[in-house]
């Protein structure tokens, strides 16, 4: 069997389909699809069935599958061991990505400590969906996912969940729509547009129902996957919108907003996501240590 024909198989099943998978791997679709055709001929198994336009897994696919995630996650634990463990001042190289719906100031603040391992530590970020981040993590192009949600159940991916603590949320808007809207917190919120994170994000259904809760109909104005971009309207006066009470203050400095109001109602949690059940890698480690003073337990 050639390995290369099973990883090209590896990413086809993982990204779902041919297309995207020939991007990734800089091949033509053709290409990439005689050469899983080649891996299905030496194990004398169909893998793909065709289901419209879109490719689907064979029960033979599955089990084939199983046994190439682990096998390249173990090749790349080997690789993060060997890179992450050199002794000296070799560059300790630390590839983290962050889901979108993670404030900006918030994730610098988890990740700061990591700059601490030692005195050649290089941060490669990135930025992204969490269905994609853990594709990328999963292939060993991460170390780590910084999320504001566990990785769900059923995914198939062999990675580990790590909390990392959690922040109350505060309510801001810029100072000329605050003086439009006088009542005082949270029924000012029953007049006052509101920006809510996109339905992608964990915390979106809090804020539904606590919202419900208090009998508050606010003039939904946006709906945002992006913190940044929804903060960035928020700035511009397009309506009220939350963020963790960790940064309230960077917020508040950083887009001239103002506080109008906070709930210990409305949770938003954050998750390290590793390959790795017992964390090895010393950038990891010490997010995980770090995060104990930047959110509560």
């Amino acid at each position: 069997m050639n390995f290369r024909h099973l990883h090209y198989f590896w990413r086809v099943a993982r990204l779902g389909a041919v297309g995207a998978a020939a991007r990734e791997l800089h091949l033509t679709p053709q290409t990439l699809s005689g050469q899983v055709r080649l891996l299905e001929a030496a194990l004398g198994r169909t893998l793909f069935r065709k289901a419209g336009r879109q490719l689907e897994l064979t029960d033979d696919g599955r089990t084939a599958l199983r046994f190439a995630d682990a096998i390249f996650s173990l090749g790349g634990e080997l690789e993060d061991r060997f890179r992450a463990g050199r002794a000296g001042s070799d560059v300790i190289e630390f590839r983290v990505g962050v889901t979108e719906a993670v404030p900006k100031s918030l994730a610098y603040r988890l990740l700061e400590p990591a700059t601490r391992a030692g005195d050649a530590v290089r941060i490669h970020n990135l930025s992204g969906k969490a269905v994609a981040l853990l594709g990328e993590l999963v292939a060993h192009r991460l170390d780590l996912v910084v999320s504001d949600a566990p990785m769900p159940p059923g995914t198939g991916l062999k990675a580990f969940n790590h909390r990392l603590g959690q922040s109350g949320v505060s309510f801001f808007a810029a100072p000329g729509l605050r003086r439009r809207f006088r009542r005082r917190f949270p029924q000012v919120l029953q007049d006052m547009p509101l920006l809510v994170p996109g339905a992608e994000t964990a915390v979106a259904e809090r804020l539904r129902r606590w919202l419900e809760a208090r009998d508050l109909r606010p003039n939904i104005a946006g709906a945002f996957d992006d913190s940044a971009l929804m903060k960035a309207f928020g700035q511009g006066g397009q309506g009220a919108f939350i963020a963790p009470t960790a940064i309230e203050a960077d917020v508040a400095r950083r887009y001239g907003v103002t506080c109008i109001g906070r709930s210990d109602e409305i949770i938003e949690e954050f998750y390290a996501i590793s390959i790795e059940r017992r964390i090895h890698h010393p950038c990891v480690a010490l997010v995980s240590e770090g995060a104990r003073t930047s959110l509560s337990a």
